[in-house]
């Protein structure tokens, strides 16, 4: 039985990269997540690319909260010595996004596929950090929960500095950002069931927070 990962939207609402940097980052640096920088353009080309992957808007509120859970996924995973391998993260890749539309979309970017495989890397250290094995773990979405727990804890002893135009970082998220993660797991994920083409979704509807216990009914969406 395949294990897809819960659908993707982006909200309609685009944000202005306009002035203004935290205290703890650098002139043209959206975020700084302990060693690694994250600078506005590299959010504002995700943001572009991955939008035109999914044929539906990714904000730049989006591109930097996945950018920053990658981060802070890979730093808390290297501390904890766990390893992905290359065959993992393929895997991953394809259950993130289980349309192969989709899929060939993100394949043909250099920027969206980078930003995919990392989100897939991120995906599965945070389940296996939670325990499981990867995305065809039995209990694949307890391990992902399991694991974002352990994330959030974690990050509170790496420095995370957020550039003003994009929120404040808040326990564990970023205050002011659309929530909404590509690697979070839905309740379809369980159920064994495929979700639907992201171009067939309705964009009003609001992506779920990846930090909140999952609905009974999957909501349109690390």
């Amino acid at each position: 039985m395949s294990r897809n990962l819960v659908k993707v939207t982006g909200a309609l609402a685009s944000v202005v990269l306009l002035g203004g940097c935290a205290a703890g980052t650098h002139p043209g640096a959206a975020a700084k997540v302990g060693k690694t920088e994250i600078s506005v353009t590299d959010v504002d080309e995700t943001s572009r690319s991955v939008s035109k992957a999914l044929a539906q808007p990714f904000t730049t509120g989006l591109a930097l909260g996945e950018l920053v859970n990658s981060a802070l996924v890979e730093q808390i995973t290297e501390q904890r010595s766990i390893a992905v391998t290359d065959a993992e993260v393929a895997e991953a890749m394809k259950a993130v996004v289980p349309d192969q539309t989709t899929y060939d979309r993100f394949a043909k970017d250099p920027v969206a596929n980078t930003f995919l495989h990392d989100v897939a890397e991120a995906v599965i250290g945070t389940i296996k950090l939670g325990g499981g094995t990867g995305v065809k773990d039995p209990n694949v979405q307890q391990a992902q929960q399991a694991g974002q727990g352990i994330v959030k804890d974690a990050a509170k002893n790496i420095t995370v500095d957020i550039a003003p135009r994009f929120g404040k970082w808040t326990d564990g998220t970023i205050d002011g950002k659309v929530s909404g993660s590509l690697s979070t797991l839905s309740k379809q994920t369980e159920a064994g069931n495929k979700p639907a083409d992201p171009q067939q979704q309705d964009p009003n509807q609001q992506p779920q927070d990846p930090n909140q216990p999952q609905p009974s009914q999957p909501q349109p969406q690390g």
